[in-house]
């Protein structure tokens, strides 16, 4: 009994080590969990962010937050999920319509650490779990935020979404996906007019410079053996995943009117 619980343990450890998002890792791709601040600080924030997009104009822009310990994400990221920010009227509770800014989220199941949902949540919901209250925005193009609110509010957002999660997702294949591989889909949707996943990742083949994984090639196999939402399936060679950073990267070189900046406390 003592050795199986060192060994899980030791397993925890390894994964730990990674960055990766262990169920019920506080505000990575889940929605909910333990909160690091209080709730007037979190709120406080959540304006501080909605009231930066609004100074900017934006109509949709990319939102990520720290939803893990920065010391503990792999190499080369920053952040631990990244969702849409869309300005709308949003209904109060006691049914004013004022205008605001609603996130479009994938979210990782609680309980089923493999897959994932849709979700639309608020800046509150999107910063209550963060371990930094901190956020990396990009805002893309005018031009850009035209089609990307098309593709938003059309069937086509929910047909790129594929529910088989993993935090380690290879963009470059249908087999799995996370929460960045889907906002890179919705972007590719949009900057191409198209909802053909393959010609989506034909592209995204092309132009996208995906984050190769510093991780030991033999902790990872561990890691996917003892942990269901960590998956090698869709990895032929070298792992690699789609970053907020990444994304940011791709929009500067190829919408030359893409910004990226961080709002920080």
């Amino acid at each position: 009994m003592n050795r199986m619980r060192h060994f899980k343990k030791f397993i925890f450890l390894i994964l730990l080590m990674f960055g990766f998002c262990l169920p019920g890792a506080e505000g990575s791709s889940q929605n909910g969990g333990e909160t690091h601040f209080k709730p007037e600080e979190i709120a406080g924030f959540s304006k501080k962010v909605e009231r930066a997009l609004a100074e900017k104009g934006a109509m949709v822009a990319i939102v990520a937050r720290v939803g893990r310990p920065r010391g503990k994400l792999p190499q080369g990221m920053s952040y631990t999920h990244t969702g849409f920010a869309v300005y709308s009227q949003i209904t109060t509770a006691d049914g004013r319509q004022i205008p605001g800014y609603a996130m479009y989220n994938l979210y990782q199941r609680t309980g089923e650490p493999d897959m994932s949902d849709l979700v639309q949540d608020y800046p509150l919901e999107f910063f209550a779990s963060v371990e930094l209250l901190e956020a990396g925005v990009i805002i893309p193009s005018p031009e850009l935020q035209k089609r990307l609110l098309e593709i938003i509010a059309s069937p086509v957002y929910k047909k790129l979404h594929n529910p088989r999660y993993s935090v380690i997702a290879n963009p470059f294949t249908l087999d799995r996906q996370n929460c960045t591989e889907h906002v890179l889909d919705v972007i590719m949707a949009s900057i191409y007019r198209t909802d053909d996943l393959k010609i989506i990742k034909v592209n995204e083949k092309h132009y996208f410079q995906a984050q190769p994984l510093q991780v030991n090639p033999v902790k990872l196999a561990v890691g996917s053996m003892f942990s269901k939402e960590i998956a090698l399936s869709d990895h032929p060679g070298r792992p690699v995943t789609a970053t907020f950073e990444t994304i940011g990267r791709f929009l500067k070189k190829y919408d030359a009117a893409t910004e990226v900046l961080t709002i920080s406390r």
